[in-house]
């Protein structure tokens, strides 16, 4: 892949201090191609989370984010030194917007004359005319390739490896994510930067409110048969034995796994006590998260897992799978469990409902845990990259 451009070698402005004079700025190209509002889960939050943080911290460089049909107009900060630039295809058809990003973007990247592209999902132009930075959530297709759609997989398996090959430079949502680059694309290390996820700071504000009245369990996430929501059910079902005025509140995406969890919940007599929200505005997911008796999250892979930082940080006892990076993230500000032993799940489950001290223990835990991580260091960490790449690419003077 080649990388042209006349940028002058400069290092990473941070926001805080002045910037010499005689730097020029960079243009920064954002492929935000991919997102499709309420249906790729994390990478959307990942996605808006990490603009405003730059926006907040980056008032030099230029931003120009390329956008789809269906990304909306709140995607893009309200910032002079931010462009939206449409284009007119939709992600939902995923040959066109592939197409797009091999074809059309590259041409786009050109004609702008752009320094560096940003691409936070997953994949990036295999030719491009410049530098380029991208930002790999996980690599599940590798780890668990039977929970793909067959005729989705090889898209998987060579636009990923591509993107891990010819990008320029690499961003890692988590130790795990980076450790599986390094044992799957055998990726030079120093390719590779780790930049953990943030936490809205809203949620650090329910600890104020949190009044949980109408008891209820509350997980957060996406229907897909990795997220073990069937365990988690299952134990439920075993739990409301003797806590029958508990409630499950399922909150995420309608994935994979939908109807077969729609089956079972009938299945176990828990139609009335199992709820299944989809994706719901931020409003109503702080507001379950405010009333919730506790959080439990029995996933069995992550990239990251978002889901527990926030309720970690919104004070709720949490209860977790222990796989990384869930045990990294959480430490002891959370109760770990097998999330292959549903005995196990139940186990948590009841502890976590019921033993006074751990409740009280984790919910003060849990805010003071979560405040170690935030978006303005993401971003910061981000923007670093971004400029040490497009140093690296810049050709010499």
């Amino acid at each position: 892949m080649s990388h042209a451009g006349n940028l002058r070698a400069r290092p990473a402005y941070n926001g805080d201090a002045s910037p010499d004079e005689d730097i020029r700025s960079l243009r920064i190209g954002v492929n935000a191609s991919y997102l499709i509002p309420g249906r790729v889960g994390g990478t959307e939050i990942y996605l808006r989370s990490l603009l405003a943080g730059l926006a907040e911290i980056d008032s030099r460089n230029q931003y120009v984010v390329f956008t789809n049909r269906e990304t909306g107009t709140d995607l893009v900060p309200a910032r002079p030194n931010f462009k939206c630039v449409p284009v007119s295809i939709r992600a939902s058809f995923r040959p066109a917007r592939i197409l797009w990003e091999q074809i059309g973007l590259p041409l786009a990247v050109a004609r702008r004359h752009l320094d560096i592209l940003l691409n936070p999902g997953f994949t990036s132009p295999i030719v491009c005319p410049c530098a380029t930075v991208t930002v790999f959530h996980d690599l599940q297709h590798k780890r668990r390739p039977e929970l793909f759609r067959r005729f989705d997989l090889p898209f998987w398996r060579i636009l990923l490896y591509a993107s891990a090959h010819l990008s320029t430079h690499l961003l890692a949502i988590s130790a795990a994510t980076r450790d599986d680059l390094l044992r799957f694309y055998r990726i030079a290390p120093e390719k590779i930067t780790v930049t953990l996820l943030g936490v809205d700071p809203l949620f650090f504000g329910i600890t104020r409110r949190r009044q949980p009245a109408d008891p209820y369990v509350l997980t957060v996430s996406t229907l897909h048969p990795h997220k073990n929501v069937d365990g988690l059910m299952r134990a439920f079902a075993e739990f409301r034995k003797t806590r029958p005025e508990f409630r499950l509140i399922v909150v995420g995406l309608r994935g994979f796994s939908t109807a077969a969890l729609e089956k079972l919940r009938t299945a176990l007599g828990l139609s009335e006590a199992v709820r299944f929200t989809g994706w719901i505005p931020r409003g109503e997911l702080y507001d379950l998260f405010a009333g919730a008796t506790a959080f439990v999250y029995p996933s069995t892979f992550e990239g990251f897992g978002l889901p527990v930082l926030e309720a970690l940080a919104a004070g709720i006892p949490v209860a977790c799978s222990r796989i990384e990076p869930l045990s990294s993230l959480a430490g002891s500000a959370a109760l770990q469990f097998d999330p292959g032993e549903p005995r196990a799940i139940l186990d948590a489950m009841v502890r976590i409902t019921s033993d006074i001290d751990l409740r009280a223990r984790l919910s003060m835990e849990g805010p003071v845990r979560a405040k170690e991580f935030s978006w303005e260091k993401t971003a910061r960490l981000t923007l670093e990259a971004i400029t040490a790449s497009a140093r690296q690419s810049a050709p010499s003077r």
